[in-house]
């Protein structure tokens, strides 16, 4: 056997290291307990600078906790939440940051419904179970700790349902707002679109808002469509079943759906996908909005880290996966398309379009 002879201050950075790992937890911790707080709400309200008391006593926070509560902003800074400056006479105050910017609840690019589903302990308790999931017979880490899997506790519990349903749609009305920014060029044109699992139909809305000439239909489960106060000036909703069959349009949107499936359920999505749209010559297409594992126009040194934990998200929750550039091309191919084309407009997604 080989011997392993490490230095001292090897193992003490290593140490260091699993600690940063051991202590992960209470970033999440420190996300969740801010917006509980609604500590970016009061800044933004102030509108200007706050100092530590000033912003304590916005909160209802009582002075027995002031001292508690600066640790807790110390950290927050340190995480980029938050930020702090010193005015002419030296006295600390916090700010905004382009983070907590996204936590501001009457802001368009709102983050916070969808913080607040990945935080709820339906989705994360679960990543508990990993080490005794891997020896047990269970599709997923959620199913081996609630007994069912994710998709049955969605359909019977209402208030959960309305968490996952508000979830979505504020992460379509930030990803709207910026793809229609920056990537207008991938919906120009379109006389149709059907947004396949639109959910409350936001994306669809964003895309109609932009493209008036565009049809826009969302086809979602019934249980998701029956629960909307419809608006069909914009958009049509339409009751089924993506496995089954796909309305028709000139182009299917796939926003953050084939992550939640397995390769052949992705392949039988495309494959209605494929039924329900014409040919490459008359303009036929799909346009995929998802990650792409190891492709990302986020400069940030964890983008792909956070790529691989998303995808562990998805083994925790669902059969799905987040995929590399192979993997996806291994799904297209199977599906029946002949061509396709990736473009990391957004971050940690890209958008991926389809021809047939």
């Amino acid at each position: 056997m080989e011997e392993t002879n490490f230095g001292s201050q090897e193992l003490l950075e290593a140490q260091a290291h699993v600690w940063h790992l051991l202590f992960s937890y209470l970033k999440s911790m420190c996300l969740k307990c801010s917006l509980e707080l609604g500590i970016a709400d009061a800044l933004m309200n102030h509108g200007k600078p706050m100092e530590l008391t000033d912003l304590a006593f916005a909160l209802s926070i009582p002075p027995s906790k002031v001292e508690a509560f600066g640790r807790f902003m110390t950290t927050l800074v340190n995480l980029e939440l938050f930020s702090k400056k010193q005015d002419i006479s030296g006295t600390t105050k916090f700010v905004l940051t382009p983070m907590s910017h996204l936590l501001v609840k009457k802001e368009t690019m709102n983050m916070t419904p969808f913080l607040r589903l990945i935080l709820d302990p339906l989705m994360c308790d679960s990543s508990h179970t990993l080490g005794p999931w891997f020896k047990s017979p269970m599709e997923t880490p959620f199913e081996f700790h609630f007994g069912k899997p994710l998709w049955e506790v969605v359909d019977e519990k209402p208030e959960f349902n309305n968490m996952f349903n508000e979830g979505m749609a504020s992460d379509s009305a930030l990803v709207g707002d910026v793809v229609m920014m920056t990537c207008r060029d991938v919906f120009k044109g379109l006389k149709s679109l059907v947004d396949v699992g639109g959910g409350t139909g936001t994306m669809a809305r964003a895309i109609a808002h932009a493209f008036p000439g565009t049809k826009c239909t969302v086809l979602d489960l019934a249980h998701v469509i029956d629960t909307l106060k419809e608006d069909n000036s914009l958009v049509e909703y339409v009751g089924g079943d993506m496995f089954v069959s796909v309305p028709h349009a000139q182009a299917a949107l796939l926003k953050w759906i084939l992550h939640d499936w397995n390769d052949e359920e992705c392949i039988k999505i495309l494959q209605r996908c494929k039924e329900a749209i014409p040919s490459r010559e008359d303009g036929g297409k799909i346009i995929i909005i998802d990650m792409v594992v190891g492709i990302t126009t986020d400069k940030h040194p964890y983008a792909v880290e956070t790529q691989l934990l998303f995808d562990l998200l998805m083994m925790s929750l669902v059969s799905g996966k987040e995929r590399n550039e192979s993997e996806w091309k291994k799904i297209i191919l199977a599906a029946g398309f002949t061509d396709y084309k990736i473009t990391p407009f957004l971050g940690l997604r890209s958008v991926i379009e389809l021809y047939p």
